[in-house]
């Protein structure tokens, strides 16, 4: 006779990305029975942790409510770096750039008065004497956060997927969920493609692009829109090493960028946070260089505030689920209370991927967490109302 046990859990977690991997870890952590399912191999290049980096900023720009979360997810990324010997974050410092009167650079300043952040003030002469590399006007002001810096983002990925799997979670690759049951409170079961059944007690979604797909026959329309975005590396020059240029947000009238100094001689990492391209879910992303804003808004950039980069060496596409407002979608089905969902991580959730995991596992197993996620429920968004199932 088949063993039902192999198929029956206390949480099934779909999607083991950063934030599946990070909750899945903690839960299992505290002895919950866990299966993460994924429909490829994590750390991937299918998705949105890939590019070997992401920022963590702490003084936050889009809004102070996010800098407790900050605060706490490097907490646990050190925690990490102990935990599995692998070099996770670098020091470089973040300055965040803009123009007098931007919401982005007051807010950055506001919550670091807040929170009692440390933040340097610089206009644009004093960053170029700082880093060489910028060509700023004197009118641009830079709040430097020089206890931010960077994370390598696939490396996380992969020591969070080692901890669970050490502390007794299942991973299912190439495992690819085509349904959700829900049978009531305690109960919820899930098809995979193959035609597998699984089921548990509780059920955290955080399948990226497939989210919303899968979530809507619960009642739950999830507005988010997946954005195709590219990024670039350019050719090592000099000035970019981390200990000549830091990691960057910047808001200019050509769009809004972030980059990264030279690291292990990639060369410096540029790429755009606004624009690019809506796409539906199931498409597949057109690779780097299809679109002529790939190469030209990076290039462009590059040539009018950092001139002496080298050339773009190569670029990449990844993808953003975005919110109408870019706030994170972090709540529970409606009327299915054991039925959790993170998504719309508008492309700046990573750094908070091991405080919104940890998070995550309490509200599984609590049915609260110490962090204030309140911020993200899905009830803010005006006409949300559930369907009928």
């Amino acid at each position: 006779m088949p063993d039902v046990n192999a198929h029956s859990f206390d949480t099934i977690i779909i999607g083991a990305g950063s934030m599946g991997l990070a909750a899945g870890y903690y839960l299992a952590r505290a002895g919950n029975r866990v299966l993460l399912l994924d429909a490829e191999d994590p750390p991937h290049a299918i998705g949105s942790h890939h590019g070997s980096t992401r920022l963590i900023r702490h003084a936050y720009g889009e809004g102070a409510a996010y800098v407790p979360l900050a605060l706490r997810a490097q907490a646990l990324w050190t925690e990490l770096e102990q935990e599995t010997g692998t070099p996770l974050f670098v020091r470089t410092g973040v300055a965040n750039i803009g123009l007098p009167g931007d919401h982005f650079l007051d807010e950055v300043r506001r919550s670091a008065a807040r929170y009692g952040l440390t933040l340097e003030t610089l206009d644009g002469c004093e960053a170029r004497n700082r880093w060489p590399a910028w060509r700023l006007c004197e009118e641009h002001i830079v709040h430097f956060e020089p206890d931010a810096g960077v994370l390598y983002c696939e490396h996380a990925v992969g020591a969070y997927r080692k901890l669970a799997v050490m502390q007794g979670a299942t991973l299912r690759t190439s495992a690819a969920v085509l349904r959700i049951e829900w049978h009531g409170p305690d109960s919820v079961g899930v098809v995979t493609r193959e035609g597998e059944r699984f089921s548990a007690q509780a059920l955290l979604v955080c399948a990226g692009k497939q989210t919303p797909t899968l979530i809507a026959p619960l009642g739950m329309a999830l507005p988010v829109t997946r954005v195709r975005k590219s990024f670039a590396w350019f050719e090592p020059a000099p000035d970019f090493g981390p200990d000549r240029f830091p990691g960057f947000a910047m808001a200019s009238a050509a769009g809004q960028f972030y980059g990264f100094p030279d690291l292990n001689s990639e060369g410096l990492k540029v790429g755009r946070h606004d624009g690019g391209q809506p796409v539906s879910a199931d498409a597949e992303l057109a690779p780097f260089g299809a679109e002529p804003t790939d190469p030209g808004d990076l290039e462009n950039f590059v040539q009018q505030f950092l001139p002496g980069a080298g050339r773009l060496r190569t670029g990449r596409i990844c993808e953003y689920d975005v919110t109408p407002d870019e706030h994170f979608i972090i709540d529970t089905a409606p009327g299915c209370p054991n039925v959790h969902v993170a998504t719309g991580f508008s492309g700046h959730g990573f750094k908070f991927a091991s405080a919104i995991g940890e998070a995550l596992a309490e509200r599984v197993m609590y049915g609260q967490s110490r962090a204030d996620l309140s911020h993200f429920s899905f009830a803010r968004f005006a006409g949300a109302a559930s369907q009928t199932r």
